[in-house]
């Protein structure tokens, strides 16, 4: 993958400084010629004499180990095949908590549900939402509703509801 571009250019600058400093400039002249502080050129000589030009290279963050090893998150789609009835979920449905939840029964590893749904992204998956309505519904009131009390809440064009127009 390699370092990010705005690493690339830095680097290259680190290694001017080194190369000109190899050709007898002085740092004050290297600094000005680059576009910079003398501290700064000064810094990059100093990792050049004690790491040679290795040491001015980009060295991207390593950022934080992960919680699950890769043989765990491998495992993760098992955990997901094997249903949220499974970890005594009602429904088929897997959601992030729900993910959150199983990962740390199965492997002691607590999860924000944040994260869970990017582990799953990264794997090529994604959360399901439910394909059906809730049974609780009444679609007669929620009907009458949009005909009758929808409008008058509605916002007209002048900022007013149709509900301060009909008093």
């Amino acid at each position: 993958m390699g370092a990010p571009k705005k690493a690339d250019w830095r680097e290259e600058r680190r290694k001017r400084a080194w190369e000109l400093k190899q050709q007898g400039w002085k740092q004050k002249d290297i600094a000005v010629a680059l576009g910079v502080t003398e501290g700064a050129v000064s810094q990059w000589i100093k990792c050049g004499r004690d790491g040679g030009e290795e040491a001015l290279k980009a060295h991207p963050a390593k950022g934080a180990t992960p919680r699950l090893t890769a043989e765990q998150q491998a495992q993760i789609p098992g955990v997901l095949a094997k249903g949220a009835p499974a970890y005594g979920f009602g429904g088929e449905v897997w959601n992030s908590r729900r993910l959150a939840r199983a990962i740390k029964r199965e492997f002691g590893v607590s999860y924000h549900p944040d994260h869970c749904g990017y582990l799953v992204r990264q794997m090529g998956y994604s959360m399901q939402k439910p394909t059906q309505r809730a049974t609780q519904l009444n679609e007669k009131a929620i009907e009458h509703g949009k005909a009758h009390h929808w409008p008058r809440l509605k916002k007209s064009r002048a900022g007013t509801t149709h509900a301060s127009l009909c008093r």
